[in-house]
């Protein structure tokens, strides 16, 4: 199979859907791995680490694509990118439909085959092809926070640890998962004072057994939220529904109730953000102002630190890349149960219910599109 991997375009995203290791296994397993010329150069992986692993590669775009069996990307693709669609065409990659109506019309028209890796879900519930990712902006999060509190950044000026004799900042997670989990190490790192909300009970006392007097633990409602907000200096936003929109817990109303110059981080904004201000924002322009509070909204959050990136999310997604290369994507998805839940569209179908439930489309069952 010829496995192709194309440059990322979308503003400041530096990571690459694959290093030279990855290419190496594929290689070995007898498939032709193309690499976009430079696509690894945000990431400190040159041309030359790729073509001695065993990649060819390629002068530009148009020719990555259309070279591609299976194209393997890292953030969905945008507009400028649709005329590569074709119908034999298999797409790896993060894809967020729920919160984008147009790639996903785009995606049906063309009739392209797309593997969410944000929908692969084990029986357990988790999330393999995510969680690094959300490993990095969970971690990240503290730390853009602690940056836009900043006075000269149109914060409070206040620092999140503080200095002996002063309060350090009040830091509130909205969700207890992976991004949420991480967000509260850092954040317990800084030296802040954290409270982590989740409707999951049996999570927060998980979170209470390995942080006992470190962190308070509250059971997520409206009012709780409400509670928590009015008092915090940075808000973290990471909750998540798998595929769906997800929930807007934070209202207009609360925020305008909120500490003047308090800080809102919203990790979840790829899959339409959990405030109900949030739009998605880039790195060159990541913050803007709602009331007298600060939204932090960057979709592609670990495109900021792409080295570490790139290798988190290889590590993950390349045992699913190498079945889907030797087997097919259909005898993949037929054998493999969590990796059917990633397959979002096929032959111009809507197979993901969160999906056809976002955009009011029909939803055919796995068993209508397999052979």
């Amino acid at each position: 199979m010829k496995v192709a991997v194309p440059a990322e375009v979308k503003n400041n995203e530096f990571r690459v859907a694959i290093t030279p290791a990855g290419v190496h296994d594929l290689v070995a397993n007898g498939h032709e791995v193309l690499i976009e010329r430079g696509a690894g150069l945000g990431s400190s992986i040159t041309d030359e680490s790729y073509a001695t692993a065993g990649a060819t590669i390629m002068p530009d775009a148009a020719s990555t694509w259309a070279a591609a069996d299976l194209l393997l990307k890292v953030k969905e693709p945008v507009a400028g990118e649709y005329g590569y669609f074709r119908p034999d065409l298999v797409l790896f990659t993060y894809l967020h439909l729920a919160a984008e109506p147009a790639l996903t019309h785009a995606l049906l028209a063309s009739r392209v085959t797309a593997i969410a890796y944000e929908t692969v879900q084990l029986p357990n519930r988790a999330l393999p092809l995510l969680a690094p990712m959300s490993e990095v902006a969970g971690r990240l999060a503290p730390i853009v926070g602690a940056n836009a509190m900043l006075k000269p950044n149109g914060g409070p000026g206040l620092l999140v640890p503080g200095v002996p004799g002063t309060h350090p900042a009040r830091v509130t997670v909205l969700g207890g998962g992976v991004a949420g989990t991480a967000a509260m190490q850092v954040a317990l790192g800084l030296g802040a004072q954290v409270t982590v909300l989740d409707t999951n009970l049996f999570r927060l006392r998980e979170l209470d057994a390995l942080h006992y007097g470190r962190v308070q633990t509250i059971a997520s409602n409206s009012y709780e939220i409400d509670r928590a907000l009015v008092d915090s200096d940075l808000v973290i936003g990471s909750v998540l529904i798998p595929g769906a929109k997800a929930p807007k817990l934070v209202s207009n109303d609360l925020v305008s109730r909120m500490k003047p110059g308090s800080v809102l981080v919203d990790i979840a904004v790829d899959q339409g953000g959990c405030f109900a201000d949030s739009h998605p924002t880039t790195h060159a322009d990541p913050t803007f102002t709602v009331h007298q509070s600060l939204f932090y909204c960057v979709a592609n959050m670990p495109g900021a630190v792409p080295n570490t990136s790139t290798y988190a999310l290889t590590n993950a997604t390349l045992p699913y890349l190498r079945m889907i290369a030797n087997r097919g994507w259909q005898d993949a998805v037929a054998a493999d149960a969590a990796l059917a839940l990633g397959l979002n569209t096929v032959d111009g179908l809507v197979t993901s219910a969160p999906v056809a439930s976002a955009h009011g489309l029909p939803l055919r069952e796995l068993s209508d599109v397999l052979p």
